[in-house]
């Protein structure tokens, strides 16, 4: 299963991605199956990418294989453009989770 939790702060903004976990296909399933973990990667590293490179935003970045963790400064939450590429991405993710829930799972939380 693989899990990814989008964080939001007290005024609704995301705040944070955290993803871990892969997507077990039985060897009998479908090709449909085995791209479904890379989907959703490719969601997360666009997301950064756009962030990182387009933005020129520093990240607080934690990856190594299985999970990626991901904050952005709090100044940069009214960024309208760091909206909209985070935005996208949940949006992106939470697709694929309703079309694959056994599969994937997408959380959406408030930050404590």
């Amino acid at each position: 299963m693989l899990e990814v939790t989008f964080r939001r702060d007290s005024r609704n903004r995301l705040s944070s991605v955290f993803a871990s976990g892969h997507v077990e296909i039985p060897e009998t399933s479908s090709d449909e199956y085995s791209l479904v973990c890379a989907a959703v990667s490719g969601i997360l590293q666009a997301a950064r990418l756009g962030l990182e490179a387009h933005v020129k935003l520093p990240l607080d970045l934690t990856q190594r294989s299985g999970e990626l963790a991901m904050r952005w400064p709090h100044s940069a939450r009214e960024d309208e453009r760091v909206a909209a590429i985070l935005e996208t991405a949940y949006l992106a993710a939470k697709q694929i989770a309703s079309q694959y829930p056994q599969h994937v799972r997408v959380i959406e939380e408030t930050e404590a």
